[in-house]
């Protein structure tokens, strides 16, 4: 299977752990990430807040460089799929006309809906050398993954599933609980520093409160959010991992590293290492 891959700017910069690990899990699954050649920013997050035109026309730009490669799309950040959603139902909507030949035909899909897919989802749990079993946490989905619906397709956005059923066939204990799509304040933290700090401290605290020992999720500016807070807002360490990170340790347990944990500010090592899950 080959896909078309918008990894977006945040992989090539503060999430590159993240791609890292997007690109080994992947490869175990025997699935090919050929990235859109050229790739541009999407937007988000300021675009849209500024101009409608500009929200449609610079994913437009994306979505027309991987329909030429006649592959569909899949997207590991929350935003990009959003906007790269947002921006193909608009064209095919004739609201906005862009400079590209868009069709709308591919499919974009969220990295963990692809993933948790039943055929994915069976060839993720054959794919497990060291269940992660002992290691409790929640899912954090963020709101711009699911939300609005009519944009991005989810049915369950106020209770999703995807990430739960993924971390669960990998062997940790998924416990249940009512933020998982709770905004964490990433995007109004510049204007508004002290209510992006109360959402995201209320966030950690809740995740505390329902006996998690990490925090799992899928969008890059969460998981920073989620991190960097900890350096000086919290008392104790809640480690923040990227889903795929926790698949990789699964999947290759001999060569799991505290160096694939390097750009965590949380450090998630001596838990991995009580957990036995790391060398």
């Amino acid at each position: 299977m080959r896909l078309a891959f918008y990894p977006g700017c945040s992989l090539e910069g503060m999430a590159s752990d993240y791609a890292r690990s997007i690109m080994a899990v992947f490869r175990a699954l025997d699935i090919e990430l050929v990235e859109i050649k050229d790739w541009s920013c999407c937007g988000a997050t300021a675009a849209h807040s500024l101009s409608e035109l500009m929200a449609v026309t610079l994913p437009a730009r994306n979505l027309a460089e991987a329909e030429k490669m006649g592959l569909d799309i899949v997207s590991p950040c929350a935003n990009c799929f959003n906007r790269l959603r947002f921006s193909q139902i608009m064209i095919q909507k004739e609201i906005i006309d862009v400079p590209w030949k868009v069709t709308g035909k591919s499919t974009v899909h969220e990295m963990t809906r692809f993933l948790a897919g039943p055929d994915i989802l069976k060839q993720i749990t054959a794919r497990v050398r060291k269940p992660l079993k002992g290691l409790k946490v929640v899912c954090y989905y963020g709101c711009q993954m699911v939300r609005p619906p009519r944009i991005t397709g989810f049915s369950d956005y106020e209770n999703p599933r995807t990430m739960d059923g993924i971390v669960a066939a990998i062997g940790a204990e998924v416990l249940d609980w009512s933020y998982k799509t709770t905004c964490c304040g990433a995007s109004i933290g510049i204007g508004r520093r002290d209510i992006q700090e109360s959402l995201t401290v209320r966030l950690l605290a809740k995740a505390r409160q329902t006996g998690a020992e990490a925090v799992v999720v899928s969008c890059p500016l969460c998981q920073a959010n989620l991190d960097i807070l900890q350096r000086t807002k919290t008392a104790s360490i809640l480690p923040v991992f990227y889903f795929t990170e926790l698949m990789r340790i699964a999947f290759e347990p001999v060569s799991a590293s505290a160096r694939w944990f390097r750009m965590h500010i949380a450090d998630p090592v001596p838990l991995l290492m009580q957990k036995e899950l790391l060398r």
